[in-house]
């Protein structure tokens, strides 16, 4: 008897636990928005389906008998020298092409639109030339977003644009722009859930018309049956011992529930690199954007 009570008091205490946590961190997740940062630009990665040079790359650096990486401050050698018109004082940015190591299928057309889009490269992180030989240059490591290892791609640096965020009070009711609809295919580093301040890569680019400073409202539809999480069926309508609708309405003819919205930052020609700059609660691979 007394386990009997103890353990109905440990449930009830787990419950409620449970359910303070997650109001606490919905509460949190509806008043989470970010700024703009060098790291954001810098760091975001892209989705390319053009093809990327990669004659230019790291060779290694110095103590590579017990080295593999390579971290800010620490000196790379480049394949490229004199020769080639390297000089010091060169800067270069290192990219890297990356893939998923587990890949997953998280929603219905998630590999198609990923093809689409083209490949993934990760920013690592920019060099510049400190020495230079005839065939080959010494760099040393400055930004840094991941460790520089031997094989990354190293392309000349161009400054990127830091668009402007806007000054709109977030509307989380808003009716549809009317504007070009995509959706979120996958995030960086080939995560499954985002919130303010992560990067999403989007099935929009310039081709279509996106242009950095653009903005994508981030939104999904109740009961469509495309969800990235297992749900029971129908549970948009009714479950048992918690009441049902006589109707059972269509995701079409439901209101959309509006996630969040982010600020393009690189567009390739099929693909956009966005932050989330405002999160109601967590973003979904599979949640639907539209052009604001």
């Amino acid at each position: 008897m007394h386990k009997r009570i103890s353990y109905r008091i440990l449930t009830i205490g787990l419950s409620l636990g449970l359910g303070i946590a997650i109001c606490a961190g919905v509460a949190g997740a509806q008043r989470a928005s970010v700024g703009l940062s060098e790291a954001n630009v810098y760091c975001s990665g892209m989705v390319t389906n053009q093809a990327v040079p990669s004659d230019t790359y790291l060779i290694s650096g110095e103590d590579s008998s017990y080295k593999i990486a390579f971290t800010p401050g620490e000196a790379v050698y480049l394949n490229r020298g004199a020769d080639q018109g390297v000089k010091i004082g060169d800067q270069f940015e290192v990219i890297r092409h990356v893939t998923d190591a587990m890949p997953v299928t998280y929603f219905k057309f998630q590999p198609k639109l990923s093809q689409a889009m083209g490949a993934t490269y990760a920013d690592i992180g920019r060099v510049h030339v400190v020495s230079v030989l005839p065939k080959t240059s010494i760099a040393e490591v400055g930004v840094s977003c991941d460790l520089m290892q031997r094989g990354d791609i190293v392309r000349p640096f161009q400054t990127r644009p830091f668009p402007a965020l806007h000054n709109v009070k977030f509307d989380p009711f808003a009716p549809p722009s009317g504007k070009k609809l995509a959706m979120i295919v996958t995030t960086k580093d080939f995560g499954v859930v985002s919130g303010a301040g992560g990067i999403v890569y989007v099935n929009l680019g310039s081709a279509q018309g996106v242009q950095v400073g653009d903005y994508f409202r981030i939104f999904r539809y109740q009961g469509s049956g495309n969800n990235m999480l297992y749900q029971e069926r129908d549970t948009a309508f009714k479950m048992y011992g918690f009441g049902s609708t006589p109707v059972a309405y269509q995701w079409d003819n439901l209101p959309r529930q509006i996630a969040g919205e982010g600020i393009v930052l690189r567009t390739g020609p099929n693909s956009s690199t966005v932050m989330v700059t405002i999160s109601r609660y967590e973003i979904a691979v599979g949640d639907y954007v539209e052009i604001e």
